[in-house]
């Protein structure tokens, strides 16, 4: 009787996973991607770079400020919660799909997701005007 309560508790096997589940996981993947992109790209655009003092000084070698102003570049963006926020659940979306990716058809996982993505950019980038 043991034996039959442990089998009705584990989770299912790739192989049981029901259709609707992969293609629930499909769409979330490609509405996460497909939602942050304009708000990303709208804080983005909107940011203005943050003078450092750090970067003013004379003597400091061409290929050193270049990397700096790229490191403050990231790090003045990344402040901000409009760029931070649809960041962290695209990365999410991300983390989701190469657990997908692990599991389901390749074959099905990139054609769904990013038909998804396409569709729900179009339409959110469209009504923020993006």
């Amino acid at each position: 009787m043991d034996t039959i309560a442990s089998d009705t508790t584990s989770p299912p096997s790739p192989e049981q996973a029901s259709v609707w589940r992969w293609l629930a996981g499909f769409l979330l993947v490609g509405i996460a991607w497909g939602f942050t992109t304009p708000f990303m790209r709208r804080a983005a655009l909107k940011s203005r770079p943050v003078d450092h003092p750090t970067l003013n000084r004379p003597n400091l070698n061409p290929v050193t400020r270049l990397i700096l102003t790229a490191f403050f570049g990231v790090i003045d963006t990344l402040r901000r919660p409009a760029y931070a926020v649809p960041f962290l659940i695209n990365v999410t979306g991300s983390v989701w799909f190469f657990l997908l990716i692990g599991r389901a058809e390749l074959s099905l996982t990139v054609p769904i997701v990013n038909s998804e993505y396409f569709m729900t950019f179009g339409a959110v980038g469209r009504r923020e005007g993006v």
